[in-house]
């Protein structure tokens, strides 16, 4: 989609350099990474599924119950203060979250009235989810980069995968492999791919059952369109330009044609049984944190899991 601009008398056209550098997160990342754990640190009454069970994952020591095994105790652990102790592992289920972050050139954008470009909001939502979902006791990893972990590192594993993945680095759909049926996925997008795409993308992800949530990140002037005069249209992605005479005899139809994606996107979402959620960048980062966890968390209920 492209993106519009009121030009000025001293104005110059933002060049595919300073676009590219704008996306370079090497240098944002320690700043990402710290304002994720303060959103998610914020984040209360969210609870994962911790307990006992089958699992390679220690959980905590507890004293050995009257006709236990004695196979089960662990004598090292006993031995230090003279009561017996079992070693219980953490219970695994075969269901995982996965996360998705578009990091397409159109993420880039950033108006004056965001707190933040798309891209840096998405990648903060989804560390802060990530590190909410793992201290709930969940497993997640990022769809096409890593594996689901369970890592209290996992916020810094993800990072240093996206930091590596140059060959995804510009697509703008999800990959097209459907999810194991107990799994969940997290698609944060500013969904400007093509609506049918998009939807192509999520019932292949949905096609063995998986839950899903699309949660869409938009810049407040993609929303509202505050444009008059004479403006040029510019593609972040491809760098095309169109000038297009009086933005504000465009903006009625825009936000109808916006609109009408938006609803395709939606009805993609339902059919599949995922949620989609609206993320404005003028608005704070806990809002989609907290939406989302919510979210996730009322269909792991709703199922049993």
């Amino acid at each position: 989609m492209l993106r519009t601009r009121v030009l000025g008398p001293s104005e110059r056209r933002p060049s595919r350099p300073v676009l590219t550098e704008s996306l370079d997160l090497a240098a944002r990342l320690p700043r990402l990474i710290l304002e994720a754990r303060r959103v998610s640190a914020s984040i209360h009454g969210i609870h994962g599924r911790r307990r006992s069970g089958p699992g390679e994952t220690f959980w905590q020591y507890r004293p050995l119950v009257a006709g236990e095994s004695a196979s089960r105790i662990d004598w090292r652990r006993s031995a230090r203060d003279g009561h017996l102790f079992v070693r219980e592992r953490e219970w695994e289920a075969s269901h995982s979250i996965w996360l998705w972050i578009d990091r397409s050139p159109s993420m880039g954008f950033a108006s004056s009235l965001a707190m933040a470009s798309k891209l840096d909001r998405a990648l903060v939502a989804g560390f802060a989810l990530a590190e909410t979902m793992v201290e709930g006791g969940e497993r997640v990893g990022h769809l096409g980069l890593t594996r689901a972990l369970a890592s209290r590192r996992i916020v810094e594993m993800l990072a240093q995968a996206i930091l590596a993945d140059e060959r995804n680095a510009a697509s703008d759909l999800p990959p097209e492999a459907p999810l194991p049926r107990l799994a969940d996925a997290i698609i944060i997008t500013d969904g400007l791919s093509p609506a049918s795409a998009l939807a192509q993308r999520i019932a292949t992800l949905a096609s063995s059952g998986a839950r899903g949530h699309v949660l869409l990140i938009a810049d407040p002037i993609e929303e509202t369109f505050p444009f008059s005069g004479q403006a040029e249209l510019f593609d972040l992605e491809d760098g095309l330009t169109l000038r297009v005479g009086d933005a504000g005899a465009w903006g009625d139809e825009y936000r109808q044609r916006l609109a009408a994606h938006r609803e395709a996107i939606a009805e993609a979402c339902r059919k599949a049984g995922w949620t989609l959620t609206l993320h404005r960048t003028d608005r704070p980062a806990s809002e989609a944190v907290l939406r989302i966890a919510s979210l996730v968390a009322a269909s792991r209920s709703a199922s049993g899991f």
